[in-house]
């Protein structure tokens, strides 16, 4: 790695990452793009399923808050915070309420956003694990499906941990690595005028995060449509994560349209003004980026996902999981179910609401689907599964799923099947526990003694299920049989070296440099 800091210029939040550079090739119309689709799946084992060239393209554009609880939006009536244009984008498309996170933390739900697998089968157990190189990516799938593909924000899937530093052109687990054709990221979370490596460019930024993370793929979305490209296009958040740094008017928004909303912000401690504060700009990089799809024409091609990558956080009033019990980090419901809605004019019906199980394990195999792409182009066994058909059915909706949903992080493991939930773990008295969670959502009674045949049936399926998670992190799903040499653990960026060759233009900056004092010692 190179010990100086790479170029860097003042970027605005309009700037492109893409300059002159970037050209995305034109679609191959008529004859010349069914060899193409030929050609792909000889290749690669990915494109359209045969037959199916004219099956429709959509963008598809996955956005992901950051510590976004279940309770914090506008459309559940939350006692201080408006999301205008969350909302309006839940009106336009399906609200999914009873949708998972696949982990407690970011790093697993977001390997598992891009594979379709519990995040313990991709080696990424916890925050700051690298993905391997051997699991297969929705993201490579439509890269060779003749999408454009672009990553904008935070990504932590490189191994590395602490505040969110530029990422390196030669770092060996980039999203470039991934799939990603373009990419302007940081290895963890970031905030306000962020500092972002554009494929290994460091450049820096004014104003929040969330608007220049979304004008950046804006950027790139623009330049896609101007050459005719589809694009697959991630938009994951720093916010609402900490450190919490909000617009000074964005804080004063909140206590601006009641006297009621006065009383709650006089009365929160600045921590908490500043994360709803923050919240208050994501929500409107929402409708900027609604806006812009419109103004493109874009709207009835695009399809937009989003969703949190786990649950809300302690310690922030008003409450960020509601009636939820638990918080990030837990297998509670506070930790892993979160705030979702997905929305593609005239496929998928607006203003539904569903109390369908699902998670993020379920987003690429539905992409999978929707697209009519090889269904070999994701590993297996894959946990998520497609719910293509709840997503557009309008009448005759079943809110039950065909499989259950296994979770497991650290040291917890848990199954949630229909309104029944098993939990393991010390969190719990006795160190297993059985919800009813149609009845009891805040998960304040165990029910294993009184309906024990459900425990066995679900304690069964939770050992199997371990069972199999266990093997496919030792490799056992690879043709090797093993986990590639490469794959390193998490360490913290100061410990590597090339970033240590650059502290001295780095310490000065509010977010690193706590962290930097503290490596130099």
């Amino acid at each position: 790695m190179t010990a100086t800091l790479p170029s860097r210029r003042v970027a605005s939040n309009t700037d492109s990452i893409l300059g002159d550079e970037m050209h995305c090739q034109r679609s191959i119309p008529g004859l010349a793009w069914l060899v193409f689709a030929i050609w792909s799946q000889w290749t690669a084992g990915v494109s359209f399923a045969k037959d199916d060239t004219d099956a429709l393209r959509p963008n598809i554009v996955l956005v992901m808050a950051d510590d976004l609880g279940y309770s914090q939006t506008g459309y559940f009536d939350h006692p201080l915070l408006q999301t205008p244009q969350l909302d309006r984008l839940a009106k336009s498309g399906i609200r999914l309420d009873r949708f998972y996170a696949a982990s407690a933390v970011c790093s697993p739900t977001r390997a598992s956003v891009l594979t379709g697998r519990c995040p313990v089968r991709c080696g990424v157990p916890s925050h700051g694990y690298a993905l391997r190189h051997q699991e297969p990516t929705i993201i490579e799938a439509l890269q060779q499906a003749g999408y454009a593909t672009g990553h904008f924000g935070k990504w932590h899937l490189d191994g590395l941990r602490g505040p969110g530093v530029p990422i390196f052109e030669d770092d060996p687990f980039h999203p470039g690595k991934f799939g990603f054709d373009h990419w302007a990221s940081v290895t963890n979370f970031f905030d306000r005028n962020p500092l972002l490596s554009h494929e290994g460019d460091f450049r820096s930024h004014q104003g929040d995060s969330s608007e220049v993370t979304v004008e950046l793929a804006i950027d790139f979305m623009k330049q896609c449509h101007h050459d005719d490209k589809p694009f697959a296009c991630v938009i994951w958040y720093g916010t609402p994560h900490s450190p919490f740094v909000a617009d000074g008017e964005d804080v004063k928004s909140l206590s601006a349209t009641s006297a009621k909303h006065k009383a709650l912000v006089d009365a929160m401690d600045n921590i908490s003004k500043q994360h709803y504060g923050e919240l208050v700009a994501m929500d409107r990089s929402l409708g900027t980026l609604q806006d812009s799809l419109a103004a493109m024409g874009l709207s009835d091609e695009t399809m937009i996902w989003f969703n949190s990558d786990n649950g809300g956080l302690p310690k922030i009033e008003p409450s960020t999981t509601g009636s939820l019990r638990g918080h990030k980090g837990q297998l509670f419901e506070g930790g892993i179910r979160v705030p979702c809605v997905v929305t593609w004019p005239n496929q998928i019906p607006g203003d539904v609401v569903s109390r369908f199980p699902s998670s993020t394990s379920d987003i690429a195999p539905t992409i999978l689907d929707l697209l009519q792409l090889s269904d070999d182009a994701l590993l297996t066994p894959r946990d998520g599964q497609s719910i293509a058909d709840q997503l557009r059915q309008t009448e005759g909706r079943v809110d039950v799923r065909a499989s259950p949903m296994g979770f497991r992080f650290n040291s917890q493991s848990a199954v949630v099947d229909g309104r029944w939930k098993l939990i393991r773990g010390k969190s719990v008295a006795g160190g297993e526990a059985l919800f009813d969670l149609d009845a009891d959502v805040s998960e304040s009674t165990s029910l294993i003694e009184t309906h024990p045949e459900q425990a066995l049936r679900l304690r069964n399926w939770l050992d199997d299920f371990e069972s199999s998670v266990e093997s496919s992190r030792l490799g056992r799903d690879y043709p090797s049989g093993q986990v590639a040499a490469d794959h390193p653990q998490p360490r913290f960026w100061t410990e590597v070296p090339a970033y240590q060759a650059i502290f001295d233009q780095l310490k000065d900056r509010p977010e690193y440099r706590q962290r930097i004092k503290r490596a130099s010692r």
